[in-house]
């Protein structure tokens, strides 16, 4: 700052005032001197409380989920600060402009962000040091644990987004081998940029660790990332490591009371037992964690509370007890009120964006012309919302129904004699799996329903309007309006596409033989053809398509991972109300029974209840080196019209 000001004072006697004060004398000279110094140093303070005034409103837009306006403004903070040298400034605003890349989940360019903030940081400090500004130094000093953290976090992002674990990279790196040429060459450097961000994270959270805990702040920022660190090796199986640190954590939030990452920390230790099948210590676990949070009605408590009925569910139906499925059943409720509360946030997301383009027309008649579409807006979200209430409060009292029947039948079920318990616990076991995956094609159903019929029409009507504004602008539209009309159209196009890969089009437009024949000719390639025969098939009721695809698409999805097949073949026919599929695949094959009886096996026990439960029977052939076929028919549910999204 100091040396700015010097540069700047200099300049302007060099070229405004040497004449006029070489003809005073020496006494005039140092009143000039005097008042010019203190001039550019009023002017610099001004700049500075500027600038700290936009980081201020940056970071309230920032905390607020508008990420593109705060981006903006921490932009230019960043460059301003940086030409003036206002080192904290210049920190805080780089560390901004890394978080919403982060939030945004752009976590590369989070990374360039945190790393040039960490080279000049570390650069800075030297210099401080040399200049004796403490002030900055210290300032310095004390974030960089918790820039650290922001790395490693980052890094760990980059690792799991790229879907390959550490054993994964071995048995990836050794089957490239056999490869040759550019290919070859590509999968090994996709092979180090991936080990690359595990090793950068680790790296990231080592310096952390060697930074000495000098307050509080210190000490949760290294809890957190021990917290982080025992998912990352248990991702990769490494339980041992992920035991140690998941115990450090606990340690510490035991001592700061921090009841969320405590359970967190807790819940990672549980799903070490999880994961090495210790169902019992898994589940009390749990337990634990769910214990420390029971009174936390936060966002994040409650997300964490929906996966820890879950994960309890889960252990619990893994130790035969069938109370999993009241805990099942309060995940599945918590998550309806995530996503309630997900929906609401976005709507005011939405009236906030809106509210704040209003901000920005210059005529009166312009902001009448927008409070008006504003209105119709907020007529349509206010229809939106009592939309969702009403479907949300049909699908609980559909769900609450369900568990009066299923209470009344187990009820019932204790009357019956001893010798019929294990099979009518079989059969909870089934519906149980059956109800999960209902309902998950039910909310993916609705879900896509939802996009395509109310938010894309929304996006549509916003375009529309956005054209209409357009045109009153004679020819001299503002960039912000073409800004916006671009990011609706992408937006719309997005929304699009999520609605489709939640449900397939083409099996809802044009039935079941077409969606089997388009799943053929998307996965065959030069190492694995799919051949189709399908003979006799018509359009069948939505539910029933919908469930027989989703069968078909796991089996087919089982050839592609497992196989190692070179020929699969997908037949189906319609005989005597009876729909009859075959899958054959001339691949390495496997036994049946000792796949069925572990954990590698889940999957067709799934798809078996799944024929059950429609009336149906269920068939698999295969041995080891024999390739494998698996029949199943299903009865023809009565016709009805199909409805299309």
């Amino acid at each position: 700052m100091r040396r700015s000001v010097f540069y700047i004072f200099t300049f302007i006697i060099l070229n405004n005032q040497f004449l006029f004060c070489y003809s005073f004398n020496k006494e005039r000279i140092n009143h000039c001197n005097i008042s010019f110094t203190q001039n550019v140093e009023d002017q610099t303070k001004n700049d500075s409380i500027s600038t700290k005034q936009k980081l201020s409103k940056a970071r309230s837009l920032f905390r607020k989920s508008n990420f593109e306006e705060a981006l903006d403004i921490a932009l230019d903070v960043y460059t301003q600060s940086k030409n003036n040298k206002y080192e904290e400034i210049q920190f805080s605003s780089c560390l901004l402009i890394g978080r919403i890349f982060f939030e945004s989940r752009q976590y590369e360019r989070a990374v360039q962000y945190y790393r040039r903030l960490l080279n000049t940081s570390s650069r800075d400090i030297h210099d401080n040091l040399l200049q004796n500004d403490n002030s900055s130094s210290i300032f310095l000093t004390k974030n960089k644990p918790r820039l650290y953290f922001r790395l490693g976090n980052a890094y760990v992002q980059l690792y799991n987004n790229s879907d390959l674990k550490t054993h994964e990279l071995k048995e990836l790196k050794e089957k490239i081998e056999s490869l040759g040429g550019a290919e070859k060459e590509i999968q090994k450097k996709t092979i180090e940029t991936i080990k690359s961000y595990r090793d950068s994270a680790i790296y990231f959270f080592n310096q952390l660790e060697r930074t000495p805990s000098l307050n509080n702040d210190v000490i949760d920022i290294k809890g957190k990332s021990y917290i982080t660190l025992s998912a990352l090796y248990l991702s990769d199986s490494l339980y041992s490591e992920a035991k140690n640190f998941a115990n450090n954590a606990i340690n510490i939030y035991k001592q700061s009371n921090d009841k969320l990452n405590l359970a967190k920390a807790h819940t990672n230790f549980a799903s070490i037992f999880l994961y090495k099948g210790d169902f019992e210590n898994a589940k009390k676990r749990y337990y634990f964690a769910l214990d420390a949070i029971k009174n936390l009605k936060t966002q994040h408590a409650v997300e964490l509370k929906y996966a820890l009925y879950y994960n309890i569910a889960w252990a619990m139906r893994n130790l035969k007890d069938y109370k999993a499925y009241d805990n099942l059943e309060i995940s599945n409720e918590l998550l309806k009120n995530l996503e309630a509360n997900e929906t609401k946030k976005r709507i005011k997301q939405t009236e906030l964006k809106h509210f704040e383009s209003l901000k920005k027309l210059e005529s009166d008649k312009e902001v009448e012309i927008a409070k008006i579409k504003k209105d119709s807006t907020d007529k349509l979200l206010g229809g939106l919302t009592i939309l969702i209430v009403i479907v949300s409060a049909v699908i609980i009292y559909n769900i609450k129904l369900r568990q009066r029947n299923l209470k009344l039948k187990l009820e019932q079920s204790k009357l019956v004699e001893k010798q019929k318990i294990d099979h009518l616990k079989s059969e909870a076991q089934v519906k149980i799996l059956n109800a999960t995956i209902d309902g998950k094609e039910t909310e993916r159903k609705q879900i896509a329903e939802t996009l395509h019929d109310s938010v894309s029409a929304l996006l549509s009507s916003a375009n529309m309007h956005l054209r209409a504004t357009k045109k009153q602008f004679n020819g001299t539209t503002p960039v912000e309006l073409e800004k916006t009309q671009d990011i609706i159209l992408e937006a719309s196009e997005k929304v699009r596409d999520l609605s489709h890969n939640l449900v397939s089009s083409i099996l809802l437009k044009f039935g079941l033989e077409y969606a089997i024949k388009d799943i053929a000719k998307k996965y065959s390639n030069r190492e694995l053809e799919f051949h189709t025969e399908i003979s006799n098939v018509h359009r069948y009721s939505q539910e029933f398509e919908i469930k027989l695809y989703n069968v078909i698409h796991e089996l087919v999805n089982n050839i592609i991972k497992h196989s190692k097949a070179a020929n699969a073949y997908l037949i189906i026919e319609e005989k005597n109300n009876f729909l009859s599929v075959r899958i054959e695949d001339d691949g390495i094959g496997f036994n049946y029974k000792v796949s069925n009886s572990g954990s590698d096996g889940l999957g067709l026990n799934q798809i078996e209840a799944r024929i059950q439960m429609m009336n149906g029977n269920f068939l698999v052939e295969s041995g080891v080196n024999q390739g494998s076929k698996i029949t199943f028919s299903v009865p023809v549910l009565i016709k009805s019209q199909t409805s299309f999204v």
